[in-house]
């Protein structure tokens, strides 16, 4: 059963959506398990780097972000070669996270715990994707 959600379209007009009842909308991304560890990782990857530190953390922050853009964006691609480059720069750029973090645990910037947390995760991500790769070559 769908019910008739409000929304409005671009030019600001009233519209209705159908939503089906109980059942919560999910993006092919939300269906990953890679999505989901990458989105972890980027959370708290982002609480790991201090404030004064600012080219590394704005270098952590963007690519972590990046990987979890690049799978939510190869999940959303219809076409093999589209999903295998999405997933390819999302594994390069959980590589660079991973490097920052070895560099903020290096530097004893961050708790050493905390930092071998988040670089699990991204070994992890890295390793998910070159499964996934793997299946769709």
């Amino acid at each position: 059963m769908t019910t008739a959600a409000p929304g409005l379209t671009p030019a600001g007009m009233a519209m209705h959506v159908l939503v089906p009842r109980g059942a919560p909308a999910t993006l092919d991304a939300e269906k990953l398990d890679v999505y989901r560890v990458a989105l972890e990782a980027q959370a708290q990857a982002s609480a790991l780097v201090p404030d004064d530190r600012r080219v590394l953390r704005d270098q952590l922050e963007r690519a972590s972000l990046s990987t979890v853009l690049n799978i939510a964006e190869g999940a959303g691609r219809r076409s093999r070669k589209d999903k295998r480059r999405h997933y390819a720069v999302a594994r390069g750029s959980a590589m660079e996270s991973a490097a920052v973090v070895d560099v903020v645990a290096r530097r004893n910037l961050a708790d050493a715990t905390a930092c071998a947390t988040v670089r699990a995760l991204y070994v992890r991500v890295v390793q998910m994707l070159t499964k996934l790769d793997a299946a769709l070559a």
